[in-house]
């Protein structure tokens, strides 16, 4: 079996998941890889990623480390059985790998909470603003990459219609911005306002008048089909980061709840959305 040169992040996040399992079993990799008849290099691939695993060696391997989590199992079970191509994948070797890992992991989330401060929210930005804003961030990109970079985008928004719960906070200060100047500034909001009517989709505001200490931090934390499989992500100077750790986890969804205890209710925050596009 050839390793996978660039494992994707849920591969990897699968690898992950099953050294985890191994280490609070207490098992080496060389246990692991006895009880499995590898070699202990073949299990090191496995939990990086770089090889997969069937479904029933998984199994086997999950029960060798006492893991009674049945619904935890079968998850993994599911990961390991994967074996499509998503959408995403036609652009690989147009974007980075980290873009196209968010967006399947968006595609695999079962709900999804993010803050912003400084931006609308990738997944309500509408294809004028996602324009404006690469012309201003990269006018030296060439428009064939420009416009890939914008198809990718506006096809990720389809995670939204699968009515799974998306929720947002944004600041004030990201709904004045005018980023394409103000008609495509007006058309944003709106855009916002509609899309906050879906019954899977809240949109909350946080207003310049509210007691918020919060202005150097921004996330999109991911809900998966059990807690363990949690997922925050962050964006760096050096590009996109994907946090699982628990303690992260817990950090993070600790940090969201108290930004989110300093927005407005979605009614109040649809009022100043308008507002705002009728100054315009």
């Amino acid at each position: 079996m050839p390793a996978r040169p660039n494992p994707t992040a849920r591969q990897a996040r699968l690898g992950a998941e099953l050294r985890k399992l191994r280490e609070a079993a207490g098992a080496s990799n060389r246990e692991a890889a006895e009880f499995l008849n590898a070699s202990p290099t073949q299990v090191s691939h496995i939990e990086s990623g770089r090889f997969g695993i069937s479904e029933e060696r998984l199994r086997r391997l999950t029960g060798f480390y006492a893991c009674d989590d049945a619904r935890l199992i079968d998850v993994l079970a599911e990961m390991a059985n994967e074996r499509g191509k998503g959408w995403w994948k036609e652009y690989e070797g147009v974007l980075r790998p980290k873009v196209l890992d968010l967006a399947e992991l968006e595609h695999y989330s079962t709900y999804m909470r993010i803050f912003q401060v400084a931006h609308i929210p990738g997944l309500l930005q509408t294809e004028e603003h996602m324009r404006a804003a690469s012309l201003f961030a990269e006018p030296e990109l060439p428009k064939g990459d420009r416009d890939a970079h914008i198809a990718f985008r506006t096809r990720r928004r389809q995670v939204l219609d699968t009515g799974r719960p998306y929720e947002t906070v944004i600041h004030e200060a990201a709904l004045r911005m005018r980023v394409g100047g103000p008609k495509v500034t007006r058309a944003q909001l709106e855009h916002i306002l509609k899309t906050s009517e879906r019954e899977s989709v809240t949109v909350r505001v946080i207003p310049f008048a509210s007691d918020f200490a919060g202005a150097g931090q921004s996330m999109l934390y991911v809900g998966g089909p059990v807690p363990q499989l949690d997922t925050t992500q962050v964006d760096t100077a050096h590009g996109v980061v994907f946090v699982d750790a628990g303690a992260q986890l817990h950090r993070y969804r600790a940090r969201f709840e108290r930004i989110a205890n300093t927005a407005l209710a979605p009614a109040p925050s649809r009022d100043l959305i308008r507002a705002i596009a009728q100054e315009l």
